[in-house]
């Protein structure tokens, strides 16, 4: 196995998992595959999201977007969160979602940003200022 690779992928996922609440896909791949787990991991976590080409913070913000048109919540969760570990403000996230009211619909936009609040409101960072 290629240690730089698992090193990435642990400096990765310590930067944007941290302090998560709730089951990360990892440990639900894992709970059923170990290996396929592992595999998953090194390469979602490692070479995708460890890329360098663009910064945590648009590559965060690129996944709300993408998950918030998809109306994908368990993910929207997790990926609101580590939007924020990277250095997203709850406002940007917002925004990030308001605009894609135009290409995935309200309703989408609407159940994004309930989700988005319940994570501000766990960490203690609603209402916004």
């Amino acid at each position: 196995m290629d240690k730089e690779i698992i090193a990435k992928t642990k400096k990765t996922a310590d930067l944007y998992f941290k302090d998560v609440r709730g089951e990360r896909p990892f440990d639900l791949w894992r709970s059923f595959d170990k290996d396929l787990a592992k595999d998953l991991s090194l390469f979602i976590t490692g070479q995708m999201y460890g890329r360098e080409k663009i910064p945590h913070q648009t590559r965060q913000l690129i996944t709300v977007a993408a998950l918030t048109v998809l109306s994908r919540p368990d993910e929207l969760r997790l990926h609101i969160q580590a939007a924020l570990n990277v250095g997203c403000r709850p406002e940007e996230i917002a925004e990030v979602m308001f605009q894609t009211a135009v290409y995935g619909g309200v309703p989408a936009t609407n159940s994004a940003l309930k989700t988005l609040k319940s994570v501000l409101e766990e960490k203690g960072l609603w209402p916004l200022d």
